[in-house]
């Protein structure tokens, strides 16, 4: 047992004497490396004289006029009003069924004419509904303005980036059997 672990001891010894040499020479090549980098300074441009000019107020408008803010602040406000104006009367009808469901689960799949009065057959799940030109689908507040054979014209009431409510025109079109 005695020699065991003086096989043990002796083989430890002879490890670190292995890592001792190995970090030795890892410690004189980053010094080696220390000495021949050499910084690589740009030197900073000389500063560009500054050249005071004078304010002449006959030149342009003056920049703390009250009116200019004035003007800014009713400009905002008008077009707020026309966006409110666009939103305000869908928010104050009653939603129809259609409305629930987004237009990307609807299916266009025919269109005939009721007493000369154009109709379409959309599909929505399992289940099949009629609508006309006045009726909503999906939900941005989508008006159904046109039906054609082959498809349904929406006008659509969205938020742009800027959270301002817009117009845009979507189309529902026929879709084919699939085989």
């Amino acid at each position: 047992m005695n020699k065991a672990i003086a096989g043990i001891f002796v083989l430890a010894l002879a490890l670190s004497g292995c890592m001792s040499s190995d970090e030795d020479q890892l410690r004189e090549w980053m010094a080696q490396e220390r000495a021949n980098a050499k910084p690589r300074i740009t030197p900073l441009e000389e500063p560009k004289p500054f050249k005071p000019q004078a304010y002449d107020a006959g030149q342009g408008m003056e920049p703390f006029n009250p009116m200019k803010l004035i003007q800014v602040l009713r400009r905002e406000s008008a077009q707020s009003n026309a966006n409110a104006s666009l939103i305000a009367p869908e928010l104050n009808r009653r939603k129809e069924p259609l409305e629930s469901e987004p237009l990307d689960t609807m299916t266009m799949v025919g269109s005939l004419d009721k007493k000369n009065v154009p109709t379409a057959l959309v599909k929505v799940g399992s289940l099949l509904y009629q609508v006309r030109v006045g009726n909503y689908l999906g939900q941005n507040y989508g008006k159904i303005t046109q039906i054609t054979e082959n498809s349904i014209q929406l006008r659509e009431i969205v938020q742009d980036g800027g959270g301002d409510w817009i117009e845009k025109t979507s189309t529902l079109e026929l879709q084919e059997g699939r085989k």
